[in-house]
């Protein structure tokens, strides 16, 4: 595959630009609250005896049919205890499931999918009967017996497969082109500031790549994947800079500087990110080493003077906080000439005087 030379402010191989400019969508990532699934008021639809469901976000489009298969992300609890046993999006990590194919615990997830729509966020009561059953799961992840689970779900995206085609059915051939199509696809969305459908392709792409597909590659097939993978990790980025989710990026921009640790994009937008959190320590760091491998680049210089600039600004508010807090240096009072003149003259006569009578009493003495 032919390699590109990376520069942060030029679109490469499809991939879109930063935009600075704000957005008012929010998309993925967990709830921020952890300390237990989130309290609803919105209506309660029955979908089984076992299962029924709450929105949490409204999605859009069509909903998954039989053998579609499903790409989401989870949080589950145990009803009882309260106990968070599983949490996707803290391992950024998108699972994949073959609807009529999941595994026997996962089959009240499996009813609630196919109630959803793509972007959907819902959350499920799923009986014990169709999850972990009656002796529950004392491995990983751990259930008790009887455990009824509540799961927070994100539907980001399906595929509609009528053979029910898994992605580890595929070629390496097949998942990475079926990848690059969801790639392409995120950059036409992102490029309409389809923001959360772009996020969406391209959270799917990389599902096609996971851990246990990447560790069997080598040669032109890992240049290959990670030719689409990567890209992709840094286009989400550059929406979650546009969002104002800069922690995010930053993680996004990590998976990428771990496979390449000179990648000018990935250093730049973390070093844009961390910038935008006043890590400027941090971020001078990053744009210097993205600047050794783009020395003309326009983007890295800018960011480079925004950073002196605003040193500069800080740099002349502290001198002037200094300033007040110790107050300017007191002078020393001028004397009064008068009184000067004054002792003088006393001096002078108190030595006259001495001089007249003091001879004389030494003398009679």
């Amino acid at each position: 595959m032919e390699e590109v030379q990376q520069q942060p402010d030029q679109s490469i191989d499809g991939e879109p630009e930063i935009v600075t400019e704000g957005s008012s969508f929010v998309h993925g990532g967990a709830s921020q609250e952890d300390k237990g699934p989130p309290k609803l008021d919105t209506k309660v639809e029955v979908l089984h005896e076992k299962v029924s469901k709450q929105i949490i976000k409204e999605g859009h489009g069509d909903k998954p049919s039989k053998y579609s298969t499903c790409f989401l992300h989870y949080k589950a609890w145990t009803e009882s205890t309260q106990h968070k046993f599983e949490d996707t999006w803290q391992e950024l990590q998108l699972v994949e499931l073959v609807l009529g194919k999941e595994k026997k615990e996962m089959s009240g997830l499996a009813i609630g999918l196919t109630s959803m729509k793509s972007g959907e966020r819902a959350l499920l009561h799923v009986g014990y009967e169709l999850g972990y059953g009656e002796e529950g799961n004392f491995s990983f992840p751990n259930v008790p017996p009887k455990a009824n689970i509540i799961y927070e779900v994100e539907l980001v995206g399906f595929d509609e497969t009528k053979e029910g085609k898994a992605r580890s059915d595929m070629t390496v051939e097949e998942r990475i082109s079926a990848a690059d199509r969801r790639r392409m696809d995120g950059n036409s969305l992102f490029k309409e500031e389809k923001l959360e459908l772009a996020m969406q392709q391209y959270e799917m792409a990389i599902a096609h790549m996971g851990d246990d597909f990447m560790f069997q590659l080598f040669g032109k097939y890992q240049d290959m994947a990670l030719a689409v993978k990567n890209p992709c990790h840094l286009n989400i980025a550059a929406c979650l800079i546009k969002l104002k989710r800069y922690e995010e990026a930053i993680a996004q921009c990590a998976i990428v500087l771990a496979e390449d640790q000179n990648n000018v994009k990935a250093l730049f937008r973390r070093g844009k990110a961390r910038s935008e959190l006043g890590q400027t320590d941090a971020a001078r760091e990053d744009f210097l080493k993205a600047r050794k491998f783009a020395p003309e680049d326009k983007a890295i210089l800018k960011e480079l003077r925004v950073l002196d600039e605003d040193d500069k600004i800080v740099y002349q508010k502290q001198k002037e906080l200094y300033k007040g807090l110790f107050g300017p240096r007191p002078e020393p009072k001028p004397a009064n000439s008068a009184a000067s003149w004054f002792v003088l003259v006393w001096q002078w006569l108190v030595s006259l005087i001495y001089r007249l009578f003091g001879g004389k009493m030494v003398k009679t003495e």
